[in-house]
């Protein structure tokens, strides 16, 4: 039975269909030595090329994992940066089969709750438009927010790219040493993922956005002790409830040890400290880079 090109590339953890989509357009694959145009579907004996090396297909899908990661503030959403900088991807585990899949993205300034999996098929349902699946954000904005202000985000502002809204905006208690401040914190609730859509929200009404941090994605809540720069592989059942949120059949198996699932004090001191080395690590790099120019 044949199957749809990307989906093929996606099912073997080489990225989202969107990004498999992308590389196709781009003539990077090619099957059975014919570049490869989109809407191509394949059989299971043809062979098909990625920038030229034979794409070795798995008999069975590897196991559906996925990461929670912290993002920390000034890391690019990206595998590579041309200028040296940060990246999500540097610190995450190895994988023997496919790769790591960013779900969705959050820009350089924005921190907090990022998902990884290694299959492309629940990565794209993820993301997708149709499937709706709610992101919720802790937002920082400076001075008063007026009734008038909060109405008109829920009910629609229209962007240069469409209408948008927030189905939810609960306001927050400030954090401690923030409360004779000008800032108001809210946590707001959409459920797409447009690029600077949460920002772009509040700039519309002329409110100035001084932090932001997703804090869930879906049925993911961000684990408050998690140290930014740190991630934790997500049990079977966390997992089966994302899968589940978009109309997958549950994973049956998986690697993660039952008896690491607490964040102990252990635990969040050698995440720390794995953190701190590779940050310093990462400096020394950048500082022998400068030099070196």
């Amino acid at each position: 039975m044949s199957e749809k090109l990307q989906k093929v590339l996606a099912n073997q953890g080489l990225g989202s269909r969107r990004e498999m989509e992308r590389w196709i357009e781009a003539g990077r694959v090619s099957v059975d030595g014919k570049i490869a145009t989109l809407g191509d579907r394949v059989e299971q004996g043809q062979q098909i090329r990625v920038d030229g090396h034979l794409l070795s297909r798995q008999a069975e899908k590897p196991v559906c994992r996925v990461l929670m990661y912290n993002k920390p503030e000034g890391e690019l959403c990206s595998r590579h940066d041309p200028e040296g900088r940060p990246t999500v991807f540097d610190r995450l585990p190895a994988i023997r089969v496919g790769r790591w899949i960013a779900v969705g993205r959050l820009d350089i300034n924005t921190s907090g709750l990022l998902l990884f999996t290694n299959d492309g098929e629940l990565a794209n349902r993820l993301m997708h438009p149709k499937c709706e699946v709610e992101r919720e954000y802790a937002v920082r904005v400076f001075g008063e927010v007026s009734g008038k202000t909060l109405n008109t985000l829920t009910k629609g502002v229209e962007l240069e790219d469409g209408l948008a809204r927030f189905t939810e905006i609960k306001a927050r208690s400030k954090p401690a040493g923030e409360e004779e401040s000008m800032n108001r914190w809210y946590n707001v609730t959409l459920s797409e993922g447009r690029n600077r859509e949460v920002r772009r929200l509040w700039e519309s009404q002329e409110m100035q956005v001084s932090r932001l941090v997703r804090v869930r994605y879906g049925p993911v809540e961000l684990q408050k002790r998690l140290p930014q720069g740190a991630w934790v592989e997500l049990p079977l059942e966390q997992l089966n409830a994302l899968r589940k949120l978009v109309q997958l059949d549950d994973e049956t198996q998986t690697l993660v040890d039952v008896r690491q699932g607490k964040l102990d004090h252990a635990r969040l001191t050698r995440m720390r400290r794995s953190v701190k080395k590779h940050r310093t690590r990462q400096s020394h790099q950048r500082n022998q880079s400068a030099s070196s120019d």
